[in-house]
């Protein structure tokens, strides 16, 4: 609720500082005492159009601060919290402040909590904590786009409207599912032939990983085989010819072996290390002999390892990847030449899925919709039920719900919900800004609070001369109207009536006074005694009767506590 403003140098008003409560706050005073001045001065803290003409004469500036309080889960919470606005520069009470400087030249200054912010977000707050009535410009009522949420908390079908909004949101999770795979598979067809040719030239090459290692080996001992074979060719020369190693080696281990019983011993360890390196002479001897066996002399085996080599590495670069890669690569290119081959299966088959989320999105949004008729039906007599005490009795209120076309259906459901009205018998229902009168107007979006006071989230509303052209019993109505609303939410009332000024809560006198320089606006709370005075001089006029005190008394009696 609004729980102080703050006024500096607005038309008429120097400085002003006021502190509201609850329940139905009303204000009285002479026409041209700056009524609207307040009125103009809140809706600029609240983010409405602002003009040079707003700053009181012979100052530099205006400046308008409007602190609220506001309950943990309201929605205004959530809006601060996704632009980033720090809660904790709130004031002890646990207030938000909503601030504007307007300065000469038209161009205003926003803040929340002291952080500027731009008018467009002081707005959007704005409308959340006050709806202002009486003012065309100002009407959250008149906005269509407000009207089926009013009707889903009126109806009480959040849960309803929960279920649509996660069915939508799987519809539309299908629908771009199966966008992106036509998407997918349309481009892969295009680009078949070339997939197919790509994956026929790698398969055919049948590449295995690790073999560009082993060719580049082979090819480098192929290319050194020469030399491998005549450095062979000399060792088993040196090893097995006449006068070669190993005949050196048993030669020298048979003149030992003859004479090794007359040593005592001392030839053992020589005639075991002959013994030794004649059998690793022998095993190099027979090495040297396979190793020989196994190379391969075939120029065209050479050809054949450096051409498939060449080949591995060519078709590597065309595809961009390295040579291990290739088969990798040939596994994709299937895969794909296969979501090809069986797209028309896949295509089928997410078709389906997508089908099946939007009958299911279609039930939960007609079971929503015959929600919102229902509800409709019954807030439509509730609101006529309203009409008639206010003098709107020849106005027929009634709901329109229309069903959207496909392409407009979204997380909401496949409803357009408008409050229309007829002000006349046989007048087609149209939009509520047909309604030409303010006070008019201003007495219909009353029934309409009346009837959806508990399901409205925004905690303050103000009307502007609410009861303007009815008096009497009409205008008794309206004040038993205001004060049942101030049940449920605040209410600020700006008033002319007696009747509707006796069911005040709290009350306050707005005149207008003689000043240096000029005149100033000035706004007092009047005590019951001050109320007194102030209701008899609005049934009397400017000489206030005894007569009048006594009709007062009597309004504020039958008003109650």
């Amino acid at each position: 609720m609004l729980t102080t403003l703050s006024i500096r140098d607005v038309v008429l008003i120097g400085r002003l500082d006021l502190s509201f409560q609850t329940g139905l706050c009303v204000l009285t005073g002479e026409t041209g005492a700056g009524k609207s001045i307040l009125l103009d001065s809140l809706g600029l803290a609240l983010g409405m159009r602002a003009e040079a003409r707003l700053i009181r004469h012979g100052a530099d500036q205006a400046s308008v601060s409007a602190a609220f309080e506001i309950i943990p889960d309201h929605p205004v919470n959530k809006i601060l919290v996704d632009h980033g606005i720090a809660m904790d520069g709130q004031d002890d009470d646990g207030g938000l402040v909503l601030r504007r400087v307007l300065a000469k030249d038209g161009r205003s200054k926003a803040f929340i909590n002291d952080q500027p912010v731009s008018v467009q977000l002081l707005k959007e707050v704005g409308d959340g904590l006050v709806e202002i009535h009486g003012q065309f410009e100002s009407q959250r009522l008149l906005n269509e786009a407000t009207h089926r949420q009013l009707l889903d908390s009126y109806g009480g079908l959040a849960s309803d409207l929960e279920k649509v909004r996660n069915a939508h949101g799987v519809w539309r999770d299908a629908v771009d599912v199966l966008r992106k795979a036509g998407a997918d598979i349309e481009t892969a067809a295009r680009d078949r032939d070339y997939l197919t040719h790509a994956l026929d030239e790698i398969t055919a090459l049948d590449p295995k990983a690790g073999e560009e290692t082993e060719l580049t080996g082979k090819r480098a001992l192929m290319m050194n085989a020469e030399q491998l074979v005549e450095a062979m060719n000399a060792a088993a020369a040196d090893l097995q010819g006449d006068g070669g190693a190993l005949v050196r080696l048993q030669g020298a281990l048979k003149k030992l072996e003859g004479v090794s019983a007359k040593s005592e011993g001392r030839l053992t360890p020589t005639i075991d290390a002959l013994s030794r390196a004649q059998s690793e002479a022998a095993e190099a001897d027979a090495l040297l002999e396979t190793a020989a066996a196994g190379l391969d002399m075939d120029p065209k085996s050479l050809e054949l390892a450096e051409e498939r080599l060449f080949a591995l590495r060519a078709l590597a670069r065309k595809h961009g990847v390295e040579v291990d890669a290739l088969a990798d690569l040939a596994s994709d290119l299937a895969s794909k030449v296969g979501a090809i081959e069986n797209a028309d299966a896949r295509m089928a088959e997410l078709a389906e899925a997508e089908k099946d989320a939007r009958q299911a999105y279609k039930i939960a949004a007609e079971k929503l919709s015959g929600g919102r008729k229902k509800a409709a039906v019954k807030m439509d007599k509730a609101v006529t039920m309203e009409l008639k005490p206010l003098k709107l009795e020849k106005a027929k209120f009634s709901t329109s719900i229309v069903d959207l076309a496909e392409d407009a259906w979204g997380p909401d459901g496949c409803d357009k919900v408008a409050f229309q009205v007829a002000t006349n018998p046989g007048a087609p229902a149209g939009p509520l800004g047909k309604i030409s009168s303010g006070g008019e107007l201003a007495r219909f979006t009353l029934a309409l609070k009346a009837v959806l006071a508990k399901a409205d989230t925004v905690p303050t509303l103000v009307f502007d001369e609410v009861d303007s052209g009815v008096g009497g019993a009409v205008a008794a109505a309206v004040g038993e109207r205001l004060a049942g609303l101030a049940e449920d939410a605040q209410v600020l009332v700006v008033t002319h009536s007696p009747q509707v000024a006796a069911r005040g809560a709290h009350h306050w006198l707005v005149s207008k006074s003689d000043a240096d320089p000029g005149v100033l606006t000035s706004v007092d709370a009047l005590t019951d005694k001050g109320r007194k005075e102030e209701i008899a001089r609005m049934l009397a006029g400017a000489k206030i009767t005894d007569e009048a005190r006594a009709a007062a008394d009597s309004l504020l009696e039958s008003a109650g506590p």
